[in-house]
Protein backbone atom coordinates (compact mmCIF):
# COMPACT_ATOMS: atom_id res chain seq x y z
CA UNK A 1 0.00 0.00 0.00
CA UNK A 2 1.09 3.53 -0.75
CA UNK A 3 0.90 4.85 2.81
CA UNK A 4 4.20 6.70 3.12
CA UNK A 5 4.44 10.49 3.07
CA UNK A 6 6.58 10.35 -0.08
CA UNK A 7 3.79 8.36 -1.77
CA UNK A 8 1.31 11.12 -0.92
CA UNK A 9 3.58 13.75 -2.48
CA UNK A 10 4.27 11.70 -5.60
CA UNK A 11 0.55 10.99 -6.10
CA UNK A 12 -0.39 14.65 -5.68
CA UNK A 13 2.38 16.66 -7.39
CA UNK A 14 5.14 16.53 -9.91
CA UNK A 15 8.12 15.88 -7.67
CA UNK A 16 11.01 16.60 -7.38
CA UNK A 17 10.79 20.24 -8.45
CA UNK A 18 13.36 22.85 -9.40
CA UNK A 19 14.08 23.93 -5.82
CA UNK A 20 12.94 20.80 -3.92
CA UNK A 21 14.35 17.28 -3.96
CA UNK A 22 15.15 14.41 -1.63
CA UNK A 23 18.73 13.47 -0.85
CA UNK A 24 19.46 10.62 1.59
CA UNK A 25 15.76 10.60 2.58
CA UNK A 26 15.93 14.27 3.64
CA UNK A 27 14.50 17.34 1.94
CA UNK A 28 16.83 19.74 0.13
CA UNK A 29 15.95 23.29 -0.88
CA UNK A 30 18.11 24.73 -3.69
CA UNK A 31 20.60 21.95 -2.87
CA UNK A 32 20.82 23.16 0.75
CA UNK A 33 21.13 20.30 3.24
CA UNK A 34 18.30 21.30 5.56
CA UNK A 35 18.94 18.54 8.10
CA UNK A 36 22.54 19.70 8.14
CA UNK A 37 21.29 23.18 9.09
CA UNK A 38 19.18 21.70 11.87
CA UNK A 39 22.12 19.69 13.21
CA UNK A 40 24.44 22.72 13.12
CA UNK A 41 22.12 25.52 14.27
CA UNK A 42 19.15 23.83 15.95
CA UNK A 43 15.53 24.95 15.78
CA UNK A 44 13.52 27.13 15.58
CA UNK A 45 15.53 28.54 12.71
CA UNK A 46 15.07 31.13 9.99
CA UNK A 47 17.27 31.37 6.94
CA UNK A 48 17.77 33.56 3.88
CA UNK A 49 19.17 32.00 0.72
CA UNK A 50 20.71 35.09 -0.88
CA UNK A 51 21.35 33.77 -4.45
CA UNK A 52 17.60 33.35 -5.01
CA UNK A 53 17.18 37.14 -4.83
CA UNK A 54 19.51 37.66 -7.79
CA UNK A 55 17.96 34.69 -9.57
CA UNK A 56 14.46 36.15 -9.49
CA UNK A 57 15.64 39.61 -10.53
CA UNK A 58 17.45 38.05 -13.47
CA UNK A 59 14.36 36.08 -14.49
CA UNK A 60 12.14 39.18 -14.54
CA UNK A 61 14.68 41.22 -16.47
CA UNK A 62 14.95 38.45 -19.06
CA UNK A 63 11.16 38.27 -19.49
CA UNK A 64 10.89 42.00 -20.09
CA UNK A 65 13.92 42.08 -22.41
CA UNK A 66 12.45 39.26 -24.48
CA UNK A 67 9.02 40.92 -24.75
CA UNK A 68 10.53 44.33 -25.59
CA UNK A 69 12.56 42.76 -28.38
CA UNK A 70 9.62 40.70 -29.70
CA UNK A 71 7.25 43.68 -29.90
CA UNK A 72 9.94 46.17 -30.98
CA UNK A 73 9.01 48.26 -27.97
CA UNK A 74 10.79 51.62 -27.94
CA UNK A 75 10.72 52.28 -24.19
CA UNK A 76 13.15 51.12 -21.52
CA UNK A 77 12.47 48.80 -18.59
CA UNK A 78 13.57 49.54 -15.01
CA UNK A 79 13.38 46.98 -12.19
CA UNK A 80 12.81 48.54 -8.77
CA UNK A 81 13.00 46.72 -5.45
CA UNK A 82 10.20 47.49 -3.00
CA UNK A 83 12.21 47.94 0.22
CA UNK A 84 9.28 47.48 2.60
CA UNK A 85 9.29 43.77 1.73
CA UNK A 86 12.57 43.46 3.63
CA UNK A 87 14.84 46.29 4.72
CA UNK A 88 17.76 44.10 5.82
CA UNK A 89 21.16 45.15 4.54
CA UNK A 90 22.06 41.67 3.31
CA UNK A 91 18.90 41.70 1.15
CA UNK A 92 19.63 45.14 -0.35
CA UNK A 93 23.28 44.26 -0.91
CA UNK A 94 22.31 41.15 -2.88
CA UNK A 95 19.56 42.88 -4.86
CA UNK A 96 21.80 45.82 -5.80
CA UNK A 97 24.31 43.48 -7.45
CA UNK A 98 21.84 43.38 -10.37
CA UNK A 99 21.71 47.01 -11.57
CA UNK A 100 18.30 47.74 -10.14
CA UNK A 101 16.50 50.71 -8.64
CA UNK A 102 14.74 51.38 -5.35
CA UNK A 103 11.17 52.10 -4.24
CA UNK A 104 10.67 53.66 -0.83
CA UNK A 105 7.58 54.05 1.33
CA UNK A 106 8.59 56.04 4.43
CA UNK A 107 11.06 58.56 5.83
CA UNK A 108 13.64 56.13 7.17
CA UNK A 109 13.85 54.40 3.78
CA UNK A 110 15.66 57.52 2.59
CA UNK A 111 18.19 57.11 5.41
CA UNK A 112 18.86 53.58 4.13
CA UNK A 113 19.28 54.92 0.57
CA UNK A 114 21.81 57.50 1.81
CA UNK A 115 23.71 54.83 3.74
CA UNK A 116 23.91 52.65 0.64
CA UNK A 117 25.02 55.65 -1.43
CA UNK A 118 27.84 56.33 1.03
CA UNK A 119 29.03 52.76 0.45
CA UNK A 120 28.83 53.09 -3.32
CA UNK A 121 25.98 50.56 -3.65
CA UNK A 122 23.68 53.25 -5.06
CA UNK A 123 24.61 56.19 -7.29
CA UNK A 124 22.84 59.36 -8.43
CA UNK A 125 21.80 57.42 -11.53
CA UNK A 126 19.76 54.99 -9.40
CA UNK A 127 16.06 55.78 -9.53
CA UNK A 128 14.51 56.24 -6.10
CA UNK A 129 10.73 56.07 -6.46
CA UNK A 130 9.21 57.51 -3.27
CA UNK A 131 5.70 56.25 -2.65
CA UNK A 132 3.46 56.49 0.37
CA UNK A 133 1.70 59.18 2.37
CA UNK A 134 4.32 61.82 3.07
CA UNK A 135 4.49 63.09 6.63
CA UNK A 136 6.85 65.95 7.46
CA UNK A 137 9.97 63.84 8.08
CA UNK A 138 9.48 61.94 4.82
CA UNK A 139 9.15 65.23 2.92
CA UNK A 140 12.29 66.55 4.61
CA UNK A 141 14.30 63.42 3.80
CA UNK A 142 13.19 63.36 0.15
CA UNK A 143 14.10 67.02 -0.16
CA UNK A 144 17.52 66.41 1.39
CA UNK A 145 18.23 63.58 -1.06
CA UNK A 146 17.24 65.70 -4.08
CA UNK A 147 19.03 68.80 -2.80
CA UNK A 148 22.21 66.73 -2.44
CA UNK A 149 22.15 65.95 -6.13
CA UNK A 150 19.99 62.85 -6.48
CA UNK A 151 17.85 64.13 -9.34
CA UNK A 152 16.57 60.61 -10.10
CA UNK A 153 14.56 60.63 -6.89
CA UNK A 154 10.95 60.84 -8.03
CA UNK A 155 8.36 61.48 -5.30
CA UNK A 156 5.04 59.94 -6.26
CA UNK A 157 2.27 62.35 -5.34
CA UNK A 158 -0.30 60.66 -3.12
CA UNK A 159 -2.51 63.60 -2.16
CA UNK A 160 -3.25 67.17 -3.16
CA UNK A 161 -0.99 68.88 -0.58
CA UNK A 162 2.27 67.07 -1.25
CA UNK A 163 3.54 69.27 -4.11
CA UNK A 164 3.33 72.38 -1.93
CA UNK A 165 5.03 70.61 0.98
CA UNK A 166 7.85 69.28 -1.21
CA UNK A 167 8.32 72.61 -3.01
CA UNK A 168 8.87 74.39 0.29
CA UNK A 169 11.95 72.27 1.00
CA UNK A 170 13.34 71.26 -2.41
CA UNK A 171 15.70 73.78 -4.00
CA UNK A 172 15.21 74.22 -7.72
CA UNK A 173 13.27 72.02 -10.12
CA UNK A 174 12.35 68.39 -9.45
CA UNK A 175 10.49 65.52 -11.12
CA UNK A 176 7.30 63.95 -9.78
CA UNK A 177 4.92 61.13 -10.46
CA UNK A 178 1.23 60.73 -9.68
CA UNK A 179 -0.27 57.61 -8.19
CA UNK A 180 -3.61 56.56 -9.66
CA UNK A 181 -6.17 55.57 -7.03
CA UNK A 182 -7.25 52.35 -8.67
CA UNK A 183 -10.66 50.77 -8.28
CA UNK A 184 -10.23 47.65 -6.17
CA UNK A 185 -11.55 44.16 -6.71
CA UNK A 186 -15.04 43.57 -5.24
CA UNK A 187 -13.66 41.31 -2.47
CA UNK A 188 -12.45 44.41 -0.62
CA UNK A 189 -14.68 46.38 1.74
CA UNK A 190 -13.86 49.56 -0.17
CA UNK A 191 -14.24 50.44 -3.83
CA UNK A 192 -11.36 52.81 -4.45
CA UNK A 193 -7.83 52.61 -3.02
CA UNK A 194 -7.03 55.06 -0.19
CA UNK A 195 -3.72 55.74 -1.95
CA UNK A 196 -3.31 58.12 -4.86
CA UNK A 197 -5.63 60.40 -6.82
CA UNK A 198 -8.81 59.18 -8.49
CA UNK A 199 -9.05 58.66 -12.26
CA UNK A 200 -11.45 61.57 -12.75
CA UNK A 201 -9.45 63.96 -10.59
CA UNK A 202 -5.98 63.51 -12.10
CA UNK A 203 -6.34 65.89 -15.07
CA UNK A 204 -7.98 68.69 -13.02
CA UNK A 205 -5.22 68.23 -10.42
CA UNK A 206 -2.58 68.51 -13.14
CA UNK A 207 -4.14 71.63 -14.60
CA UNK A 208 -4.45 73.23 -11.17
CA UNK A 209 -1.08 72.45 -9.56
CA UNK A 210 1.38 71.14 -12.17
CA UNK A 211 0.78 72.46 -15.69
CA UNK A 212 1.97 76.02 -15.03
CA UNK A 213 4.23 75.16 -12.09
CA UNK A 214 7.79 75.91 -13.27
CA UNK A 215 9.30 74.05 -10.32
CA UNK A 216 7.87 70.58 -10.99
CA UNK A 217 7.86 68.31 -14.01
CA UNK A 218 5.50 65.36 -14.29
CA UNK A 219 7.45 62.28 -15.44
CA UNK A 220 5.52 59.25 -14.27
CA UNK A 221 2.08 57.77 -13.70
CA UNK A 222 1.97 55.05 -11.06
CA UNK A 223 -0.53 52.18 -11.30
CA UNK A 224 -0.93 49.60 -8.55
CA UNK A 225 -3.69 47.26 -7.42
CA UNK A 226 -3.75 45.25 -4.20
CA UNK A 227 -4.40 41.91 -5.85
CA UNK A 228 -1.23 42.21 -7.91
CA UNK A 229 -0.55 41.12 -11.48
CA UNK A 230 -2.99 38.34 -12.35
CA UNK A 231 -4.33 36.90 -15.56
CA UNK A 232 -7.97 37.76 -14.95
CA UNK A 233 -10.56 40.18 -16.28
CA UNK A 234 -10.20 42.52 -13.31
CA UNK A 235 -6.47 43.09 -13.82
CA UNK A 236 -6.70 43.63 -17.59
CA UNK A 237 -9.66 45.97 -17.14
CA UNK A 238 -7.79 48.10 -14.59
CA UNK A 239 -4.68 48.16 -16.76
CA UNK A 240 -6.82 49.34 -19.70
CA UNK A 241 -8.26 52.20 -17.64
CA UNK A 242 -4.76 53.16 -16.56
CA UNK A 243 -3.51 53.17 -20.17
CA UNK A 244 -6.43 55.37 -21.24
CA UNK A 245 -5.37 57.86 -18.57
CA UNK A 246 -1.72 57.65 -19.64
CA UNK A 247 -2.34 58.13 -23.36
CA UNK A 248 -4.75 60.99 -22.72
CA UNK A 249 -2.31 62.60 -20.31
CA UNK A 250 0.63 62.27 -22.67
CA UNK A 251 -1.19 64.40 -25.23
CA UNK A 252 -1.36 67.34 -22.83
CA UNK A 253 1.84 66.73 -20.86
CA UNK A 254 4.92 66.18 -23.09
CA UNK A 255 7.24 65.62 -20.10
CA UNK A 256 5.35 62.46 -19.09
CA UNK A 257 7.43 59.52 -20.29
CA UNK A 258 7.16 56.71 -17.72
CA UNK A 259 4.52 54.29 -16.51
CA UNK A 260 5.02 52.48 -13.21
CA UNK A 261 2.89 49.33 -13.22
CA UNK A 262 3.64 48.68 -9.58
CA UNK A 263 4.46 45.40 -7.89
CA UNK A 264 2.46 42.30 -7.51
CA UNK A 265 4.07 39.31 -9.21
CA UNK A 266 2.88 36.29 -7.20
CA UNK A 267 5.38 33.88 -5.69
CA UNK A 268 5.17 30.13 -5.36
CA UNK A 269 2.93 29.16 -2.42
CA UNK A 270 2.30 25.50 -3.23
CA UNK A 271 3.90 22.60 -5.06
CA UNK A 272 0.86 22.94 -7.34
CA UNK A 273 1.62 26.62 -8.12
CA UNK A 274 1.11 27.57 -11.76
CA UNK A 275 1.68 31.08 -13.15
CA UNK A 276 2.94 31.95 -16.62
CA UNK A 277 5.19 34.93 -15.88
CA UNK A 278 6.58 35.13 -19.40
CA UNK A 279 3.10 35.27 -20.96
CA UNK A 280 1.98 37.99 -18.54
CA UNK A 281 4.99 40.18 -19.26
CA UNK A 282 4.59 39.67 -22.99
CA UNK A 283 0.91 40.62 -22.89
CA UNK A 284 1.50 43.67 -20.68
CA UNK A 285 4.08 44.99 -23.15
CA UNK A 286 1.76 44.21 -26.04
CA UNK A 287 -1.22 45.98 -24.45
CA UNK A 288 0.78 49.10 -23.64
CA UNK A 289 2.13 49.29 -27.18
CA UNK A 290 -1.32 48.78 -28.75
CA UNK A 291 -2.93 51.50 -26.63
CA UNK A 292 -0.19 53.97 -27.46
CA UNK A 293 -0.33 53.20 -31.18
CA UNK A 294 -4.09 53.70 -31.22
CA UNK A 295 -3.74 57.11 -29.57
CA UNK A 296 -0.62 57.99 -31.56
CA UNK A 297 1.58 58.71 -28.57
CA UNK A 298 5.10 57.39 -27.80
CA UNK A 299 5.27 54.33 -25.55
CA UNK A 300 6.40 54.97 -21.96
CA UNK A 301 9.42 53.67 -20.11
CA UNK A 302 8.18 50.93 -17.80
CA UNK A 303 8.95 50.63 -14.10
CA UNK A 304 8.01 47.73 -11.85
CA UNK A 305 8.27 47.50 -8.07
CA UNK A 306 8.71 43.86 -7.18
CA UNK A 307 8.96 43.25 -3.46
CA UNK A 308 7.70 39.78 -2.56
CA UNK A 309 8.83 38.49 -5.94
CA UNK A 310 12.36 39.78 -5.26
CA UNK A 311 12.92 38.47 -1.77
CA UNK A 312 10.04 36.14 -0.89
CA UNK A 313 11.41 32.93 -2.39
CA UNK A 314 14.75 33.38 -0.60
CA UNK A 315 13.34 32.81 2.89
CA UNK A 316 12.47 29.81 4.98
CA UNK A 317 11.72 28.73 8.54
CA UNK A 318 12.33 25.38 10.23
CA UNK A 319 10.53 24.16 13.35
CA UNK A 320 10.46 20.98 15.38
CA UNK A 321 7.26 19.23 16.42
CA UNK A 322 7.45 19.14 20.21
CA UNK A 323 4.34 17.22 21.11
CA UNK A 324 1.03 15.92 19.79
CA UNK A 325 -2.30 16.56 21.50
CA UNK A 326 -5.42 14.56 20.64
CA UNK A 327 -8.16 17.06 21.43
CA UNK A 328 -11.16 15.07 20.16
CA UNK A 329 -11.96 12.08 17.94
CA UNK A 330 -10.80 13.85 14.78
CA UNK A 331 -8.31 16.58 15.66
CA UNK A 332 -4.66 15.99 16.35
CA UNK A 333 -2.59 19.02 17.21
CA UNK A 334 1.13 19.01 16.48
CA UNK A 335 2.72 21.70 18.62
CA UNK A 336 5.75 23.43 17.09
CA UNK A 337 8.62 24.92 19.10
CA UNK A 338 7.79 28.51 18.10
CA UNK A 339 4.80 30.65 17.13
CA UNK A 340 3.13 31.37 13.80
CA UNK A 341 1.91 34.75 15.02
CA UNK A 342 5.42 35.95 15.84
CA UNK A 343 7.54 34.27 13.14
CA UNK A 344 5.09 33.92 10.21
CA UNK A 345 2.53 36.61 11.10
CA UNK A 346 0.83 36.65 7.69
CA UNK A 347 -0.52 33.15 8.39
CA UNK A 348 -2.47 34.73 11.22
CA UNK A 349 -3.16 38.20 9.85
CA UNK A 350 -4.23 37.48 6.26
CA UNK A 351 -4.50 33.67 6.21
CA UNK A 352 -1.51 33.45 3.90
CA UNK A 353 -0.23 30.01 2.97
CA UNK A 354 3.38 29.09 2.34
CA UNK A 355 4.90 25.88 1.03
CA UNK A 356 5.09 23.55 4.04
CA UNK A 357 7.03 20.25 3.88
CA UNK A 358 8.68 17.97 6.43
CA UNK A 359 12.47 17.99 6.42
CA UNK A 360 12.81 14.33 7.40
CA UNK A 361 10.85 11.07 7.76
CA UNK A 362 9.42 11.07 4.21
CA UNK A 363 9.38 7.26 4.25
CA UNK A 364 7.08 7.10 7.29
CA UNK A 365 3.30 6.76 7.12
CA UNK A 366 1.33 9.98 7.33
CA UNK A 367 -1.67 11.44 9.17
CA UNK A 368 -3.89 14.50 9.04
CA UNK A 369 -3.00 17.10 11.67
CA UNK A 370 -3.34 20.71 12.74
CA UNK A 371 -0.27 22.77 13.62
CA UNK A 372 -0.28 24.89 16.76
CA UNK A 373 2.09 27.62 17.96
CA UNK A 374 3.29 28.22 21.49
CA UNK A 375 1.40 31.42 22.33
CA UNK A 376 -1.82 31.33 24.30
CA UNK A 377 -3.68 33.00 21.42
CA UNK A 378 -6.36 30.80 19.84
CA UNK A 379 -5.39 32.07 16.37
CA UNK A 380 -1.82 30.81 16.62
CA UNK A 381 -2.27 27.85 14.26
CA UNK A 382 -1.83 26.60 10.70
CA UNK A 383 -4.58 24.32 9.44
CA UNK A 384 -4.44 23.93 5.66
CA UNK A 385 -2.34 24.04 2.53
CA UNK A 386 -2.88 26.26 -0.50
CA UNK A 387 -3.92 23.30 -2.62
CA UNK A 388 -6.13 21.52 -0.07
CA UNK A 389 -8.10 22.15 3.09
CA UNK A 390 -5.86 19.99 5.25
CA UNK A 391 -2.30 19.28 6.42
CA UNK A 392 -0.72 15.84 6.11
CA UNK A 393 2.56 15.00 7.82
CA UNK A 394 4.53 11.94 8.85
CA UNK A 395 2.90 10.39 11.94
CA UNK A 396 4.03 11.79 15.25
CA UNK A 397 6.48 9.58 17.10
CA UNK A 398 7.92 10.78 20.38
CA UNK A 399 11.09 8.80 19.72
CA UNK A 400 11.63 10.14 16.19
CA UNK A 401 11.90 13.97 15.95
CA UNK A 402 9.99 15.59 13.11
CA UNK A 403 11.22 18.83 11.54
CA UNK A 404 8.99 21.06 9.39
CA UNK A 405 10.06 23.59 6.80
CA UNK A 406 8.07 26.62 5.64
CA UNK A 407 9.42 28.01 2.39
CA UNK A 408 9.23 31.25 0.39
CA UNK A 409 8.70 33.25 3.58
CA UNK A 410 11.28 35.95 2.87
CA UNK A 411 8.97 38.95 2.37
CA UNK A 412 7.42 41.02 5.19
CA UNK A 413 7.47 38.39 7.96
CA UNK A 414 10.40 39.84 9.95
CA UNK A 415 9.17 43.42 9.75
CA UNK A 416 5.56 42.56 10.57
CA UNK A 417 6.64 40.21 13.35
CA UNK A 418 8.94 42.85 14.82
CA UNK A 419 12.43 41.42 14.35
CA UNK A 420 14.58 41.81 17.45
CA UNK A 421 11.77 43.30 19.51
CA UNK A 422 9.03 42.08 21.80
CA UNK A 423 6.87 39.22 20.54
CA UNK A 424 3.50 37.88 21.63
CA UNK A 425 3.77 35.95 24.94
CA UNK A 426 7.50 36.82 24.92
CA UNK A 427 8.20 34.04 22.41
CA UNK A 428 11.84 34.71 21.40
CA UNK A 429 12.80 35.53 17.83
CA UNK A 430 14.47 32.44 16.34
CA UNK A 431 18.06 32.13 15.24
CA UNK A 432 18.57 33.49 11.70
CA UNK A 433 21.29 32.40 9.26
CA UNK A 434 22.35 33.65 5.84
CA UNK A 435 23.03 31.10 3.11
CA UNK A 436 25.15 31.97 0.10
CA UNK A 437 27.47 30.41 -2.44
CA UNK A 438 31.24 30.95 -2.60
CA UNK A 439 33.25 31.54 -5.78
CA UNK A 440 33.36 27.78 -6.41
CA UNK A 441 29.56 27.40 -6.08
CA UNK A 442 29.71 25.74 -2.67
CA UNK A 443 26.96 26.45 -0.12
CA UNK A 444 28.13 28.64 2.77
CA UNK A 445 26.31 29.60 5.96
CA UNK A 446 26.77 32.51 8.35
CA UNK A 447 25.02 33.27 11.61
CA UNK A 448 23.13 36.56 11.29
CA UNK A 449 21.44 36.67 14.67
CA UNK A 450 21.16 34.44 17.69
CA UNK A 451 17.85 33.43 19.19
CA UNK A 452 16.66 36.08 21.62
CA UNK A 453 17.63 35.54 25.24
CA UNK A 454 15.76 36.46 28.39
CA UNK A 455 18.05 39.40 29.08
CA UNK A 456 17.33 40.84 25.60
CA UNK A 457 13.60 40.90 26.25
CA UNK A 458 13.91 42.12 29.84
CA UNK A 459 16.12 44.99 28.71
CA UNK A 460 13.46 46.11 26.21
CA UNK A 461 10.86 45.90 28.97
CA UNK A 462 12.92 48.10 31.31
CA UNK A 463 13.96 45.47 33.84
CA UNK A 464 17.65 45.85 33.01
CA UNK A 465 18.04 49.60 32.96
CA UNK A 466 21.45 51.01 32.30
Amino acid sequence: MNTKYIDLINQTFYFPQEEFKLEDKHLQFHDIDLMGLVEEYGTPLKFTYLPQISNNIGRAKEWFAKAIKKHKYKGKYHYCYCTKSSHFKHVLNEALKNDIHIETSSAFDIDIVESLKAEGKITDKTYVISNGFKRSQYVTNIARLINNGHKNCIPIIDNYEEIDLLSQEIKGKYNIGIRIASEEEPKFEFYTSRLGIGYKNIVPFYNRQIKDNKKVKLKMLHFFINTGIRDNAYYWNELSKCLKVYTGFKQICPSLDSLNIGGGFPIKNSLAFDFDYEYMVDEIINQIKLFCEQEEVPVPNIFTEFGSFTVGESGGAIYEVLYQKQQNDREKWNMINSSFITTLPDTWAINKRFIMLPINRWNDSYERVLLGGLTCDSDDYYNSEQHMNAIYLPKYNKEKPLYLGFFNTGAYQETIGGFGGLQHCLIPSPKHILIDKDEDGNITTKLFSEQQKSEDLLKILGYHEQ
